[in-house]
């Protein structure tokens, strides 16, 4: 028996569940994993295992640039490293506005082990492949991100039965290190393609002003993996609360695009045009005080940005870490990414593909 198994299932003794019938559930990109638990009576409940060792330290709020560099990948963009006192803390804030975050009956933080409500199988993608209506449920998760949204900037620092969390802001560090993954995985990827040194300079300053804007515009929390994978539906609950949130502890301070472009250019499901645009009415008209203008400019680029990003990261997946299943979501995001470099807020960027990544590579 592995020193993790023997953690595990002294947590769930110590929980009063050491009888309770264990079922791992299936693993993601993550180094994060769950198991549904059946108890001797009672509702089932989810035991989230996320190791502080498996993970680079999350970023202090005092270090420089540098320092989050010297640190690793989850100080320089990933920020919280997957903690469980960032999980805790995030869905305190979100239970306080009347959204729908799973209690939390056990905890041991320092090992990085809680005992979560089950919200059940009802993910929102799963929910449209059985036949439902699509749009009901996109519009719930608008009303939620509007309520959010609407709650203003997050607190410094949050509060959780794991301790005190810091809110930490996606910024320039953050967007720039995340585009970056593109430049650095791709061509071990797709050996068609290579960049010098100075085309990733080039790169980073087409990006510039993408990257500036959305640091400036970090007012909200954003859920940083707001999609139909991680969304499940609560019927029985009213308004926003209706739209059961999960694996936020990502959460950073953000621009709000950030979660609207995660929901409706997503990575793993086709979004109709239509019901991208009918989403998007629905949020400015929830939110009637923000320029559209403005904010649709953002949101083109931070999309863009964001596709570069996790195809750097699917790339990654499959080169380094030998998941090939993730190949299967690049022609989705290069179709995403190609129709935000027509906008004009990407026309520095777009210049730079022209220069530099072939057509045939963008397919």
């Amino acid at each position: 028996m592995s020193d993790r198994e023997t953690l595990r299932l002294d947590f769930l003794k110590a929980a009063g569940l050491a009888e309770a019938v264990r079922v791992p559930l299936p693993g993601d990109a993550s180094t994060r994993r769950y198991e549904r638990l059946t108890p001797t009576s009672g509702p089932t409940l989810m035991l989230m295992d996320q190791a502080p060792a498996a993970e680079s330290p999350p970023a202090d709020p005092s270090w420089t640039p540098q320092q989050r560099q010297a640190a690793g990948w989850n100080a320089v963009a990933r920020l919280s490293a997957g903690r469980i006192e960032a999980f805790t803390a995030v869905a305190g804030h979100l239970k306080s506005l009347g959204l729908s975050a799973p209690d939390i009956p056990a905890l041991d933080a320092a090992n990085g082990l809680a005992v979560l409500e089950d919200f059940g199988d009802a993910l929102f993608a799963r929910v449209i492949e059985d036949g439902a209506d699509e749009t009901p449920l996109y519009l719930a998760a608008i009303e939620a991100l509007a309520v959010l949204h609407e709650a203003g900037t997050p607190p410094q620092t949050l509060h959780g039965p794991g301790g005190d969390w810091p809110m930490l802001t996606y910024d320039e560090t953050a967007l720039q290190g995340g585009a970056d993954l593109f430049v650095e995985w791709l061509p071990k990827l797709d050996d068609r393609v290579s960049f010098d040194d100075a085309a990733i300079a080039d790169w980073r300053a087409a990006w510039a002003p993408i990257v500036a804007s959305g640091a400036a515009g970090a007012t909200v929390m954003a859920h940083r993996d707001y999609h139909a994978e991680n969304l499940i539906w609560l019927p029985r609950r009213d308004g926003a609360a209706r739209v059961g949130m999960i694996d936020f502890q990502d959460a950073v301070r953000a621009h709000p695009s950030w979660d609207l472009h995660s929901l409706l250019q997503d990575a793993r499901r086709d979004v109709s045009p239509a019901l991208e645009a009918e989403a998007l009415n629905r949020y400015f008209a929830l939110r009637p005080d923000v320029d559209r203008a403005a904010f649709m400019a953002d949101y083109a680029g931070l999309a863009g940005l964001n596709q570069a990003r996790i195809i750097g990261i699917f790339a990654r997946l499959i080169a380094r870490d030998g998941k090939p299943r993730y190949r299967q979501f690049l022609p989705r995001m290069w179709r995403h990414l190609n129709a935000n470099l027509e906008q004009l807020a990407l026309a520095p960027v777009a210049r730079w593909f022209d220069r530099h990544v072939p057509a045939e590579v963008r397919a």
